[in-house]
This record gives C-alpha cells, structure tokens and sequence, in this order.
C-alpha cells in the first residue's frame, strides 16, 4: 500500500496577500490556482521539493475566521525542513519575519520557530 498526505487547509482572510506572503516571504510556488465558485477559488502552494502543498482557503464563517493564526492553538503548526538554514533564516529576517528565538542547535539539527503573517508558529529546521 502506497499512501501520502498532499495538502493541508491553511485559513486565510484573503488569498492575494497569502499568495504573496508564500511565495515572497517563504519562497513557495503556487502549483494550482483555480476558480471553484464565487469568491472560492482552490489554490496550491509548495515549498520547493516537496511533496506536501498548503490549501489555502479564504475563511468564511466565524468559526474558520476564528482559526485564522490559530491552527495548532498556541502549538507550532507546521515544520519547514530546509536544506541551508542560515540562507533561509537570513531571508525571513530581511522579510520581517518574526523570530520567536534565535537559532539553536539540537542532536538533531538547527531549528528556530518563527511565526507567519497571520501568527501561526513554525519550525523552521534543517536536519543533522
């Protein structure tokens, strides 16, 4: 049996600003973007070499506004394996991108949690 997750739904109060975050900030691409309704749109985006894509999705009841920033509650949401993090981290610093610590070296590699623009928490992390 071969099995995989692809995407995971990331809440969004808007898609442009998201698309641009991602993609600016993050250095993330847009692998799919498709008009699925009125004010819906399916939209993909994927670090690069990977297998696993955010789904955006513009938060539309106060319940899924209520998610926006809190995903994982006050947990970190996502892991963001990088292969240079030094290159990476210097990058998000440049885009204001807010640290929540400074770097630090674990058994199992260099890590730093840092918050995106909607105050989701984030490892970014390159491995030993």
């Amino acid at each position: 049996m071969n099995r995989h997750l692809s995407a995971v739904t990331f809440f969004v109060d808007d898609y442009e600003p998201a698309i641009r975050y991602f993609t600016t900030v993050l250095g993330f691409a847009v692998t799919e973007d498709k008009v699925t309704g009125e004010d819906s749109r399916f939209v993909l985006i994927t670090p690069p070499n990977s297998s696993m894509s955010l789904l955006l999705s513009k938060a539309k009841t106060s319940e899924e506004r209520a998610l926006i920033g809190k995903q994982a509650a006050n947990k970190v949401f996502l892991i963001l394996h990088t292969d240079d993090f030094y290159r990476d981290y210097e990058h998000m610093l440049a885009n204001t991108v807010e640290f929540l610590e400074a770097p630090r070296e674990e058994s199992y590699g260099i890590v730093a949690i840092f918050k995106d623009c909607y105050g989701n928490k984030w490892d970014l992390i390159q491995t030993a």
